[in-house]
């Protein structure tokens, strides 16, 4: 075949701004001009390069979706080199400083900083939403006495959307603020319950006296007393906590939600499918792991020896490193200094010493620097969680509290995104074909 061009698919602008990259494919000798739109070009423009009319298109293997966008989000951006994230533009340094939880959930779902009355308007009906079913307490109750707490929360959340029928009807913009506000006000009970389950304790009540963060303390560790104060700067840390949780761009949980909420279920079960992807280890139990290297090192003299060990290939450094960030995670920072409020009330956490000791030397020693490895958000998280009484398997508890209302936010812009359609992706069969079917009683002589 000579050599000929052809366009596989032209957006307005493209010939004109020269955004476009052509491809040669030297099966046909023929070349393509694929228009670039914001540093991506579309599948199925590809998919119009193949080598014969029989043939099919050319497609992308990625596994883990590693350079593949699904979507366009206007919730989060991230910088990896950089070190920076923002929700809705704005930086995490400045909400972590000057927000409130409930004020950022605001801003995700509804893409703009409230006023005061719509600031009022929604914690208001947050607060009053944060009771649940007495149905929904007995299924909690049916779980075993050592049920892991995520899991209790993954089957109660997606129980929900049995007790509100209605959230099917997603094309109705009422009924999907309804559903939202109903979700981010009942998660943090579902977690207390949890919690308390796996300590034989009664269930607490939410207060609606309290704030959104000071409730969901009360219903963890409230017993004979009538009213539960927690200290102010365990509430503002835990409540930072929560802001740096709240989104993250297109991580395994929130792929999940968008994947099951293609298919337009109810936001429940899509929820439900977002803390079930953050259940598993590589997701949401790095924090956990840290603590159990810290364990492991067991006091700061025997860092450099675990630092040797790391680079020979014989230890592996936990928190350390991020898919996306190739600078320091600036979540990490914020956490950092929660640290000392936290341990101010607590008591110092001895593993910290271990943790400082650690991060100085790695961020010293031209072995981490040149690999771009930096803390994470998880370096210091599980140091604070534990200091909070938490035990590990309510991390991802914690967790996916804080991060619901992005999940959320990334349904709702799912469900409103005409582009969007139901999660197929490709795959490359590698299986065998045309096999002679041969029945049992031949096979089995």
């Amino acid at each position: 075949m000579s050599d000929s061009t052809a366009t596989a698919s032209r957006t307005e602008g493209a010939a004109t701004t020269g955004d476009s990259l052509t491809i040669r494919d030297n099966r046909t000798g023929q070349s393509y001009d694929v228009p670039i739109s914001q540093g991506t070009v579309k599948a199925a423009d590809l998919g119009k390069i193949r080598a014969g009319d029989d043939q099919p298109g050319i497609a992308v293997y990625d596994p883990g979706f590693v350079n593949t966008a699904s979507c366009k989000s206007a919730v989060t951006f991230i910088d990896g080199e950089k070190g920076i994230l923002e929700y809705r533009g704005y930086p995490i340094e400045q909400l972590a400083e000057k927000s409130s939880f409930l004020e950022v959930t605001y801003l995700l779902i509804h893409g703009e900083l409230p006023t005061r009355e719509q600031y009022e308007s929604w914690v208001h009906e947050i607060t009053y939403h944060t009771f649940v079913h007495e149905n929904v307490r007995n299924f909690m109750e049916g779980f075993r006495y050592d049920a892991h707490p995520m899991g209790m929360l993954m089957a109660s959340v997606a129980a929900l959307s049995t007790f509100y029928p209605e959230s099917r009807n997603i094309s109705d913009a009422d009924n999907r603020h309804m559903q939202i506000v109903r979700l981010i006000a009942k998660m943090p009970t579902l977690g207390a319950w949890s919690f308390r389950h796996a300590q034989g304790k009664p269930y607490v009540y939410p207060d609606n006296d309290l704030s959104y963060t000071a409730n969901f303390l009360a219903m963890l560790f409230r017993m004979s007393e009538k009213k539960f104060e927690a200290d102010e700067r365990l509430v503002k840390a835990l409540d930072v906590l929560f802001i740096l949780h709240a989104d993250h761009e297109q991580n395994c949980s929130t792929n999940a939600v968008r994947s099951v909420g293609s298919s337009q279920v109810d936001p429940y079960s899509a929820t439900a499918a977002g803390i079930a992807a953050l259940y598993g280890p590589l997701h949401g139990g790095a924090n956990e792991a840290v603590l159990r290297m810290l364990r492991r090192i067991g006091s700061v003299d025997k860092v450099p020896e675990f630092i040797e060990g790391v680079k020979n290939g014989k230890e592996r450094l936990m928190g350390f490193g991020h898919r996306v960030y190739k600078n320091y995670d600036p979540r990490a920072t914020i956490i950092k200094k929660a640290c000392d409020d936290v341990f101010e009330v607590t008591g110092v956490n001895p593993l910290l010493q271990i943790a400082q000791e650690l991060e100085k030397i790695a961020l010293e020693d031209e072995y981490f620097v040149q690999r771009k490895l930096y803390p994470n958000v998880d370096f210091y998280s599980g140091l604070i969680y534990e200091a909070l009484s938490f035990p590990p398997e309510m991390f991802t508890v914690l967790f996916a509290i804080g991060r619901t209302p992005g999940w959320l936010a990334q349904w709702l812009e799912l469900v409103q995104d005409k582009e969007q359609k139901i999660a197929r992706p490709k795959q490359i069969y590698t299986g065998d074909r045309t096999l002679d079917f041969v029945p049992a009683s031949e096979r089995w002589k």
